[in-house]
């Protein structure tokens, strides 16, 4: 527990650690209160690039919370930082939702289906067949092929969904080529957060997530404090099978309220 003594910026997940479809978790708020009278930052990190940055603002401000446009990150954004930074060609295959295809659109991508010099494939909930055949014709012909994340399965209500991950494995066992991802849990990712948000000490940040193979993932690969909470995804029983473990593991987001509160009354 002494490590989260020392933390200024929360790095969160959303779906599994601070929402769960629609419905936001009654330790979410308490979280955010005490985040926010001990001056504590917390930024939601997501992979889920089936919508812009904004759809989460508006949606998470509907929940109750007051946050900022700047509070949110996607794997969408990630991307996008990625591209620009390495200089990719700016005209693309994009396969993925109407809103990804907005959101590079206003970062000055030319999205086309003819003689694209990258292919990059979000969390598509609109594919198609078409758009899988075309992005493996591109893709045979050697056009570099970006994944903006890893995650096999999104969790919903009434269960897991296919993911981008899942879409990636059925192009890659179709063309034998592999994507360069850029979300949770890769070192692309970590870096444009610390671009954005200056994240220089390592002891002060955490990542905060259900996922071994995301979140806790990234945590360790960045070299920040990783805390497992076992509101989603992962499981107790989980661990014993895995090589990626937590430096921190709580039930919830609440627990994490009721540490940083006990600490702060002596």
């Amino acid at each position: 527990m002494d490590k989260l003594r020392n933390i200024d910026t929360f790095l969160l997940d959303l779906d599994g650690t601070f929402y769960l479809g629609d419905h936001l978790y009654p330790w979410s708020l308490p979280f955010v209160a005490t985040c926010e009278r001990l001056g504590k930052r917390f930024i939601f990190v997501t992979n889920n690039s089936s919508r812009k940055g904004d759809y989460y603002v508006e949606k998470i401000r509907k929940m109750g919370v007051s946050i900022t446009a700047d509070q949110v990150f996607t794997a969408g954004q990630a991307t996008i930082f990625y591209l620009k930074k390495y200089d990719y060609p700016r005209k693309i295959y994009l396969v993925g939702t109407p809103s990804l295809e907005e959101e590079f659109r206003q970062a000055g991508f030319i999205l086309t289906e003819e003689d694209p010099e990258t292919v990059v494939l979000g969390f598509d909930l609109t594919l198609t067949y078409e758009k899988l055949r075309s992005a493996c014709s591109f893709i045979r012909q050697g056009i570099p092929f970006i994944a903006t994340h890893p995650d096999f399965n999104c969790p919903t209500p009434e269960g897991p969904i296919p993911d981008c991950g899942a879409m990636i494995a059925l192009i890659t066992a179709s063309t034998g080529v592999e994507p360069k991802i850029i979300g949770k849990p890769y070192p692309e990712m970590i870096e444009a957060l610390r671009a954005k948000y200056g994240l220089e000490d390592p002891g002060k940040v955490a990542m905060v997530g259900d996922r071994l193979y995301t979140d806790i993932a990234m945590g360790k690969a960045a070299g920040i404090t990783s805390i497992l909470v076992l509101s989603g995804e992962t499981k107790s029983d989980d661990l014993a099978a895995s090589d990626v473990q937590p430096d921190v593991i709580l039930d919830n987001l609440g627990e994490i309220a009721k540490i940083l509160n006990q600490d702060s009354l002596g």
